[in-house]
C-alpha cells in the first residue's frame, strides 16, 4: 500500500483524475443499473451511464485491454485517450450526458455527473499545470502491464 500513499502525495492531478475515475466506474455501473427501472425515457440515460462506466473501466486500467479480448477498432477508441486533456474532454462530455438526463426526469444519475464532472477538472488541472500523465501502478500501471507480457 506505499506506493498507492505515495501516488496521492505526489499531487499529480491525474492521479487524482483516475482515481476519481474508478469511483464514477462504480458510481455509473450501480446508479445506471437503480435508475433503467424507472418506465421513463430516463431508461437510455440509465443505458448511457452503464455503456459510459464500461467506457471509463478501459480507459482507467490499461491492464484490461491486454487481457480481456477486444476488437482492434475498440482498443484504438481507448488509445485516444492517452493524454490528461483528452481524457477531460471525455469525462466532460460523459458529465454533459448525465446533466442532460435532467430533462427527463431528476433521478440519482445527477451524482454520476457530478464525479464525472470532478474527474474532468482533475484531469484539466494536470494538463493546464504540465502534468505529464501518470498510470497509477495500483490500477496495472507501468509496472503491472509490463510484467503480464
Amino acid at each position: 500500500m506505499g506506493t498507492f500513499a505515495e501516488e496521492f502525495r505526489s499531487r499529480n492531478f491525474s492521479i487524482y483524475g483516475q482515481w476519481t475515475g474508478v469511483l464514477c466506474v462504480i458510481l455509473c455501473f450501480a446508479l445506471g443499473i437503480a435508475n433503467i427501472f424507472h418506465f421513463h425515457w430516463v431508461i437510455l440515460f440509465s443505458v448511457f451511464c452503464l455503456v459510459s462506466a464500461f467506457i471509463i473501466l478501459f480507459i482507467e486500467v490499461p491492464l484490461l485491454l491486454r487481457i480481456c479480448p477486444t476488437s482492434a477498432g475498440f482498443d484504438a477508441f481507448i488509445r485516444r485517450f492517452e493524454t490528461n486533456y483528452m481524457r477531460a474532454a471525455i469525462y466532460l462530455v460523459l458529465s454533459i450526458i448525465q446533466w442532460l438526463s435532467i430533462i427527463a426526469l431528476t433521478t440519482s444519475l445527477i451524482a454520476c455527473a457530478v464525479v464525472l464532472l470532478i474527474a474532468a477538472i482533475f484531469y484539466a488541472l494536470a494538463g493546464i499545470r504540465g502534468q505529464a500523465f501518470i498510470n497509477s501502478k495500483t490500477l496495472g500501471g507501468q509496472g503491472v502491464a509490463q510484467m503480464i507480457v
